[in-house]
């Protein structure tokens, strides 16, 4: 169920009508003019997003990347309903390609967004209508690259990460499926993709439980988003117990003179057990400020 902007046309209704033979864009991109083969014209309405601005700009910070630091994940309702795509909400998928990396753990580092091949130059959309609160060149974002983040009137924020273009600025309002910047390869990037991600309240939950970035489509009408759904361990694909588990994991960050008898005798638990939880083997060599899953 995908939901991307699409051009507007006038159709004459009666014969008498004059036909449309151009459009003409003014300087408001949500206003066109049309050309009429009479020599008459029009403005045509592209259907400019209303927001409530009092619940849109709170918290609104241009300068940060990352909104509501000051909000602890304990503050957060246990659950929040977000519109995706109805009647009133549009949505549609920033780009559609391969998957090239999860919301998941990764080797020392949260990777807090999924990442989507493509090639320098592609067209990158706005997931929703929304306002753009960051725009930042490589220099400031600390690895996103080029990154543009967009506040949704459903509560969410998106983050478009490694651009190498931008299409649109700070404070800018966009539609859902508007081109808002060019994939690209800046910051810390190892090839050409899009680092997206999807956040409430400041907290980050896995961008597939939205989009089937592969298909191109967009899930469901409605997330129901849990608080365990911000755990870096709870992901698509698991049910609400697993995912549930997966949050309530004890991580043990590794520091010098470690091992896993030692761990596994400070957690109350087994080598055995702690191999396959990580995905190791007893031989494994622990690196200073690995994280393992220890309970």
């Amino acid at each position: 169920m995908m939901a991307c902007l699409s051009t507007p046309w006038l159709f004459a209704e009666e014969e008498k009508n004059p036909l449309p033979v151009d459009t003409l864009a003014t300087g408001d991109k949500f206003t066109n003019i049309i050309l009429f083969e009479d020599f008459t014209w029009k403005f045509l309405d592209l259907g400019k997003p209303v927001f409530d601005e009092e619940k849109m700009y709170e918290g609104w910070n241009t300068s940060s990347i990352h909104a509501f630091k000051e909000v602890p994940l304990e503050d957060l309702p246990d659950q929040a309903v977000v519109p995706l795509a109805d009647s009133l909400v549009q949505a549609c998928v920033p780009i559609t390609n391969k998957v090239r990396s999860r919301y998941s753990f990764r080797r020392v580092r949260e990777h807090r967004g999924t990442d989507i091949a493509l090639s320098t130059g592609d067209s990158i959309r706005s997931a929703f209508d929304g306002v753009v609160r960051v725009k930042e060149m490589t220099r400031n974002t600390g690895g996103y690259g080029n990154l543009l983040v967009v506040r949704h009137p459903n509560g969410l924020e998106t983050y478009y990460g490694h651009l190498s273009r931008f299409l649109v600025d700070t404070g800018e309002i966009v539609k859902a499926g508007e081109v808002i910047g060019l994939g690209g390869n800046t910051g810390r990037s190892t090839g050409p993709h899009l680092h997206f991600e999807t956040r409430y309240m400041g907290k980050a939950f896995d961008p597939e439980r939205i989009f089937d970035f592969e298909q191109g489509t967009v899930r469901d009408s409605v997330l129901v988003l849990k608080k365990h759904y911000f755990s870096i361990y709870s992901h698509y694909g698991q049910t609400d117990e697993e995912s549930l588990a997966a949050s309530q994991r004890i991580i043990h960050t590794i520091r010098s003179g470690d091992t896993l008898g030692a761990l596994a005798i400070k957690y109350g638990t087994t080598v055995s057990q702690l191999c396959r939880w990580n995905g190791i083997t007893s031989k494994t060599t622990l690196r200073i400020g690995r994280r393992l899953i220890v309970r």
